[in-house]
């Protein structure tokens, strides 16, 4: 497998852009069926938000596993631990797949003014 080339430090802040685009568009109460399938692709079982967070955090845990200085500080192995229970928990949240594609047999009111969070 070729080794893929690093995301520039742009492509990485137009995806967090991309995530508050749909934060903000969310925000101004559109109707849920418009909303559900750009939910059921950010959280898709396979390929969605928290598959990749989690393998991200997963391989950036095993990067400072591997490459810190031995012995590992208590400090290092803290942030190891950390990033561990995070990718962990970022993965589980691929069950929100299953919550979409149940959202999808429902009605729904029209939607109404935007509400304050």
């Amino acid at each position: 497998m070729p080794n893929p080339s690093p995301p520039s430090s742009d492509q990485i802040a137009q995806a967090t852009a991309t995530l508050t685009q749909l934060k903000d568009y969310l925000r101004t109460n559109p109707p849920v069926p418009d909303v559900l399938p750009l939910l059921a692709r950010l959280l898709d079982e396979d390929t969605g938000v928290p598959i990749l967070l989690g393998d991200v955090l997963r391989t950036a845990t095993r990067l400072v596993s591997h490459q810190a200085t031995i012995p590992k500080t208590d400090e290092i192995r803290l942030i190891i631990d950390g990033l561990r229970d995070a990718a962990q928990e970022a993965t589980d949240w691929h069950t929100l797949h299953w919550d979409m594609q149940r959202l999808s047999g429902h009605a729904f009111a029209p939607a109404g003014p935007p509400t304050t969070p």
